[in-house]
């Protein structure tokens, strides 16, 4: 097995992937510390043609050399937007239509692997704080709470690692409603 270079990855441009036909998923990161796990969001929202990430809160914005470093150029590729209030922006997108759902450990949570994504809906992932998570008051607010299954004695991931899991799952499932 060989591996592939660099120039055999198909990579879109920067116009190709604005052009692109994006999925139907936004990300929320509500009160980010830190600028590693920022870009690496931003990161995995490009490689899984996310349609949006809202910034709130604390979380620091692009340009920044820090956020940069590990979103290796996202950020000029995937929209991204900054508004203050996290529970203002869930208030705008539920009225827009969109499913506001927080990952969050919670009473009632659904478990990613059970979670059935539906057709036509677009969903709003809510990521939260690397010590708080995402506030109460926020996940209050969210149509949904999904947990990640997790079985060791941390149970507590990191928001970059949690985004990557769960931006996976949501784009594995709407590729499969969409082939059917």
């Amino acid at each position: 097995m060989r591996k592939l270079k660099n120039n055999e990855l198909n990579r879109l441009s920067t116009n190709e992937f604005k052009a692109a036909n994006k999925t139907p998923l936004i990300i929320i990161l509500d009160n980010i510390r830190s600028l590693n796990n920022i870009g690496s969001v931003f990161r995995t929202s490009d490689a899984f043609l996310i349609e949006k990430i809202y910034i709130c809160g604390i979380t620091a914005t692009p340009p920044h050399k820090d956020i940069h470093k590990t979103a290796l150029g996202a950020t000029d590729t995937v929209d991204w937007e900054y508004v203050e209030e996290t529970i203002d922006l869930i208030g705008r997108l539920k009225k827009e239509g969109v499913v506001t759902v927080a990952i969050e450990q919670a009473e009632k949570a659904i478990m990613l692997n059970e979670f059935e994504v539906k057709e036509k809906n677009k969903y709003a992932l809510v990521l939260g704080n690397e010590v708080k998570g995402v506030s109460q008051e926020v996940v209050s607010a969210c149509d949904k709470v999904i947990e990640i299954p997790q079985f060791g004695t941390k149970h507590s991931l990191n928001i970059s690692v949690s985004a990557g899991v769960v931006i996976w799952d949501f784009y594995h499932k709407i590729s499969e409603l969409e082939k059917e």
